[in-house]
């Protein structure tokens, strides 16, 4: 599906290998996932949510290039800011705001990274790198296209090789990289932990976007890609380490271990255009990210954890094991009152790093037939297609017994393409993650449709989650209103 891909790790088949303490390029092996319902009850959270000791912005502009139009590209350029309490960062979307973007220092040395709560590494290329394509095969740096030259670990006064180790990760759309693995101060928005672990790539087969430089994961710790030994052809022993989060909270850097994540939709202006999109949402550290929310429509709810031995969703403190912010959906309704999601369905995943919304096979097919003109599947682009000015249903998804809406705007965004007749082609935000029932591996994400709905609030030592539903928004630029959601990018690992 060229136009649904995600670098988040998703697949089960990745999370059995690591669970064997066994990883080379992940298999096809499936695993049956029956759904799970926690006997922890949801409840109401905490009144307010602490204020973020660092929030760091999301800004981004959108220069636009023709000849990647066909291909949803949109390229970002974001602009660190304060904004708020200290620990707040500004969040830059690339991509046809697909892929959300945040300054990143190792040692002195800044790179724009994704910001992806589906995976777990943070790493960048090493100056000098090898460029592959998907098939293994060597080609020029610049189609990997990263956003600079890459990280010289040598010129870095605070970097230390982790000897005998190497990162070695492959991602659900077929990216994969490998390379040594180090210990650096990586700064996030004034917030610097100093001897962070961090892949340092030497090897990349890479769909970049011209700006990004690699990725910033925000997961638990069971889904790092580190492993012993320098051969990642021979890597049999995973060593997992703590993410930046987790080393933060333990280093003692914030005053609560809450990591919060709230996503702006794009504009329709700044998609096709290369106007500069400001304030596309902020990931925030130790408190609430600083946004407006409808505090009466908040839950928190455990993350789901699973069983160490089976891998079937499971909770509790004894053999549970975390990989994901995984929660359990209740409910998935639209307008006209197609309730179709109920409690025979897989564990569902927030994930910053996946774009649209994989649900199970009947409710996107459903909700596509609810647009009028009716979206239809488009398997050449991997998304239900419809004319710009359908009518949208409006779409909810309830969780620990709080509904929470997802805006129209959400569910249409431009293709940059027409059909036939001259009228401008949109996608919907919500797509076809497999069935429901009786299939194997298939995993469903809420992914940015939903997330630029909510504010994602992970406490990372209780293993919760609180959402609150947003307050509705305009752009971040002042005379654009906030009309589309980001493009389809679904990198998992």
């Amino acid at each position: 599906m060229p136009f649904s891909r995600s670098r988040t790790i998703y697949s089960f088949a990745a999370v059995l290998a690591l669970s064997s303490v066994s990883r080379g390029t992940p298999t096809t092996t499936t695993t049956t996932i029956t759904r799970h319902v926690s006997s922890i009850a949801p409840r109401t959270p905490s009144s307010p949510l602490p204020a973020a000791d660092f929030s760091v912005p999301i800004t981004a502009s959108a220069p636009r290039s023709k000849a990647k139009k066909s291909l949803l590209r949109a390229l970002r350029e974001s602009q660190a800011a304060q904004a708020g309490s200290n620990f707040t960062t500004v969040l830059a979307g690339s991509d046809f705001d697909e892929e959300y973007l945040t300054n990143v220092k190792f040692g002195e040395q800044d790179f724009m990274l994704i910001v992806d709560t589906g995976s777990s590494d943070t790493w960048a290329p090493q100056v000098g790198y090898a460029c592959f394509n998907l098939d293994n095969k060597p080609v020029a740096q610049s189609q990997c296209a990263f956003g600079s030259a890459g990280f010289n670990s040598s010129a870095s006064t605070t970097f230390t090789v982790d000897p005998g180790t190497n990162f070695n990760i492959e991602y659900a759309d077929g990216e994969f990289l490998s390379g040594t693995v180090g210990f650096e101060t990586v700064t996030v928005g004034g917030l610097a932990v100093k001897q962070q672990e961090i892949g340092v790539v030497d090897k990349a087969a890479w769909d970049g976007d011209g700006f990004n430089s690699g990725l910033i994961g925000f997961a638990s710790p069971n889904l790092t890609f580190v492993f012993n030994g320098t051969n990642p052809d021979d890597d049999d022993t995973q060593i997992p380490y703590n993410p930046f989060f987790y080393s933060a909270v333990q280093q003692g850097l914030v005053s609560h271990p809450f990591l919060s994540v709230a996503l702006d939709r794009g504009s329709f202006a700044a998609e096709n255009s290369s106007d500069l999109d400001q304030n596309l949402g902020f990931i925030s550290f130790g408190g609430i990210a600083p946004v407006g929310v409808i505090s009466s429509t908040a839950v928190t709810v455990p993350i789901q954890g699973y069983d160490a031995a089976t891998f079937t969703p499971k909770n509790g403190s004894t053999g549970v094991t975390y990989f994901y912010y995984s929660v359990d959906v209740e409910l998935m309704s639209f307008t006209g009152n197609h309730e179709i999601f109920g409690t025979t369905n897989t564990d569902i995943i927030l994930d910053s790093g996946t774009t649209l919304d994989y649900v199970p096979t009947d409710v996107a097919d459903a909700f596509a037939a609810a647009f009028d003109p009716p979206a239809v599947k488009d398997d050449d682009f991997g998304v239900y297609t419809v004319v710009c000015t359908a009518t949208v249903p409006e779409f909810t998804v309830t969780i620990g017994g709080v509904t929470f809406t997802v805006d129209p705007a959400d569910n249409l965004f431009p293709l940059g393409i027409q059909d036939d007749d001259g009228n401008e082609l949109c996608a919907s935000g919500t797509f076809d993650g497999g069935p429901s029932t009786g299939a194997e591996g298939n995993v469903f994400i809420l992914g940015d449709t939903f997330l630029h709905n909510v504010v994602a609030t992970f406490n990372i030592e209780t293993d919760e989650i609180t959402l609150t539903q947003r307050a509705p928004y305009t752009s971040g630029s002042s005379d654009v209103k906030r009309r589309a959601p980001s493009s389809v990018r679904r990198r998992s690992v």
